[in-house]
């Protein structure tokens, strides 16, 4: 019997003097090729059923060069974290400012403008920035959690603050509860109302009608942080 010959991780074709970068991954359960891209990382990915050849892949990217280089100008600029970059806090632009002296990194204003004002070593500053968000985010979500604690009756074994992509919290059946840090850059309400989604999970492991309910009896922002993340959502990984 041949064995098939593994598959590269990705195709490059060119487009109107555009080089594209396509991600292959081949999926038993894929029944046609698809192509998206994706908004978090401007990553062009390209899914293949099982009995699909590279030849058909590679005239199907082509054929939607256009498709992609389309797609590819809609996706979010990214912004590092540098001084003078503004960036999210809880919902509210905030510059990013270097200053000399002692490591460290907190929130001022001055006037109307909000900062982070960053200082120490300006080789470090990007770390630090995304160390200050983080822990502002475990604040924000251990303090949420407390909140929804007495109001389900339940209480988390323990929060982890991690950088998922796929989505922003989950609960474990073991009542472990996992977010991506992203979400101290959204509006506070966005924010509280994923720690209560995913708390209400640990009496209704589901997305039932009575799952639904009981998030809505103890968050009153439900619909509209959702309709939050269903637009604004995916800029949040554009920063950093």
């Amino acid at each position: 019997m041949l064995l098939r010959t593994p598959d590269p991780d990705f195709l490059e074709i060119r487009h109107e003097g555009v080089d594209l970068h396509i991600v292959l991954r081949r999926r038993p359960t894929a029944r046609r090729l698809t192509l998206r891209v994706s908004n978090a990382t401007g990553e062009v990915i390209m899914t293949l059923p099982s009995r699909t050849s590279l030849a058909v892949a590679q005239k199907f990217a082509v054929s939607h060069g256009g498709w992609i280089v389309a797609r590819l100008a809609k996706v979010p600029a990214r912004v590092t974290f540098e001084s003078g970059a503004d960036i999210p806090l809880r919902g509210e632009v905030h510059r990013i400012v270097h200053r000399t002296g002692r490591a460290a990194c907190t929130v001022e204003r001055a006037g109307e403008e909000a900062m982070i004002v960053v200082s120490g070593d300006a080789a470090h500053l990007s770390r630090r920035v995304r160390d200050f968000l983080q822990r502002e985010a475990r604040r924000d979500l251990t303090s949420a959690a407390e909140v929804y604690a007495a109001r389900l009756g339940e209480r988390p074994r323990r929060i982890t603050v991690r950088d998922t992509r796929s989505r922003w919290g989950s609960c474990t059946a073991s009542g472990e509860l996992n977010f991506s840090w992203r979400l101290i850059l959204a509006p506070p309400m966005v924010l509280d109302y994923l720690v209560a989604h995913e708390m209400a999970h640990m009496r209704e492991m589901n997305h039932s009608v009575r799952f639904w309910n009981l998030v809505e009896s103890v968050c009153p922002n439900v619909d509209e942080a959702e309709r939050w993340l269903k637009r604004y959502g995916s800029e949040l990984h554009r920063y950093g």
